[in-house]
């Protein structure tokens, strides 16, 4: 009997790992290709498609409000893919996502430079970049719930959080592919060429992410809650029904991302900036420091899912923005050093700091929704936040070293947006372990409540306190 017992767990860890690799596979892809971009804009943009600007600091300003477009494009993408994914599946969206984002990225090293087009230059660079963000903005939602949705209830912390380490690690591989070129090339030669091949490696890793992708198949809490749709399709989904029954929960998950994404790309994009401007580091040695920084993220961000597990969403959540909310205080001072051990540890333990946040968004996002809207409620929240967030945080923070020659208004502004993330947390609700078929029937008996309310038949406080 515990032999059979044994060995049935085997299978579903083994299918459930199968599904984590194929979630991952995509990921690490279309995240390398997006923070290609974003280092690329520190290190080559600025110079290529805007040679204009007035100074290095205005010509890579330029570059982060082109990037800032890719966050802009997120939401949309992840509205889009939302509604479609709520009706056709996780699986389906995902292999469109990631064939869109490849392309895009790969168009974006053949593009020629100011010198050869003029402003046709920055202006495909743009219309290319909101392609990649839509692509991306429909990505996380689907992985994320594709792993959540196959997870046990006393472990999808941990589970789910596996995806969110395949950001860091796509952006480890766009650091070790530019930190090799940089390394290998010259100056000229990388400017003039060397940072495209980065950019057509995209197609062939892209290739081998769809064709995991192929490998795995929805939820089964998922086909039932789409069977129930399409024999009651009454019941609704998509954007317009999460804000009509769950308001809260999409607020909250903004509340949430907002401190997460602002300290992600201070860390992992300004400070590159910081570093090769201010500081005055060797590209190649801001690089590899990185690099190293990132095969920590990677490593750290299941534990802290685990530990999301263990001690609960909330008190891991708030312990990210407390400490979060310190970083930029000692973490440039750090940087001013020029010592590479205390620059590798100011970024290390910003990205520790993040992780505590970031490891467990997917569950605590996932357990805010039932099945029917839930790829849309997780990635309306997710994503919207990004273009106040992280989309602007590196102009933000250019701007403000810029103007008053001091990284402390960087630190303020991050302490703010760690409140702001802190209060979300207050409003919270704590749900560990919780079943997501739980949630799906508290949903059917509120929109029961709602319909018989709408009928004269119940009170509609009823199906307000479910819902």
């Amino acid at each position: 009997m515990n032999q059979r017992a044994d060995s049935n767990q085997s299978v579903k860890d083994s299918g459930l790992r199968k599904v984590v690799a194929a979630s991952m596979a995509g990921t690490v892809v279309e995240w390398y290709e997006f923070f290609l971009y974003a280092t690329a804009v520190s290190l080559v943009f600025g110079k290529m498609f805007f040679p204009n600007a007035g100074s290095v600091l205005d010509g890579i300003m330029a570059g982060f409000l082109t990037y800032a477009v890719g966050f802009v494009a997120r939401p949309i993408g992840g509205i889009v893919f939302g509604h479609f994914g709520d009706k056709f599946g996780r699986k389906k969206l995902l292999q469109l996502s990631i064939i869109l984002v490849g392309i895009s990225t790969f168009l974006m090293g053949c593009l020629p430079g100011f010198n050869q087009v003029g402003y046709w230059a920055p202006a495909m660079l743009v219309a290319l970049r909101f392609i990649q963000g839509f692509a991306v903005g429909g990505e996380w939602g689907g992985a994320v719930l594709l792993v959540a949705e196959h997870s046990p209830n006393e472990s999808r912390g941990f589970w789910s959080s596996w995806p969110q380490s395949a950001v860091p690690l796509g952006n480890l591989l766009a650091t070790t592919v530019l930190l090799f070129l940089s390394s290998t090339l010259s100056d000229t030669a990388f400017l003039s060429w060397g940072w495209r091949v980065a950019f057509w490696l995209s197609a062939v890793i892209v290739l081998i992410g769809y064709y995991i992708r192929t490998k795995v198949n929805d939820a089964p809490i998922f086909l039932k809650a789409q069977e129930e749709l399409e024999n009651n399709p009454s019941a609704g989904y998509g954007v317009m029904e999460v804000f009509r029954r769950y308001p809260r929960g999409v607020f909250t998950a903004m509340g949430l991302r907002f401190a997460e994404n602002i300290l992600y790309y201070l860390v992992v994009t300004f400070s590159i900036t910081y570093l090769k401007v201010i500081v005055n580091i060797d590209t190649s040695r801001i690089l590899l420091l990185l690099l190293i920084a990132h095969g920590i993220h990677f490593c750290v961000v299941p534990l802290v899912g685990k530990l999301s597990d263990a001690i609960g969403r909330k008190p891991t959540y708030m312990l990210g923005a407390i400490t979060g909310a310190s970083w930029g205080f000692f973490a440039f001072p750090m940087m001013d050093s020029k010592n590479d051990f205390l620059i590798l540890a100011s970024v290390t333990i910003g990205l520790m700091f993040h992780a505590l946040m970031y490891a467990g968004q997917p569950s605590i996002m996932a357990e805010m929704f039932p099945t029917r809207m839930r790829y849309s409620g997780v990635s309306l929240g997710y994503q919207v936040t990004s273009i106040v967030a992280g989309s602007i945080a590196p102009f933000i923070a250019t701007a403000l070293v810029q103007h008053y020659h001091s990284s402390v208004p960087v630190a303020i502004y991050l302490l703010g947006a760690c409140a702001v993330t802190a209060v979300a947390v207050l409003f919270l609700k704590e749900t560990r372990g919780v079943s997501l078929q739980d949630i799906d029937d508290a949903d059917a008996a509120g929109t029961l409540a709602l319909s018989l309310a709408a009928s004269g038949k119940a009170p509609a406080s009823a199906a307000e306190k479910i819902g």
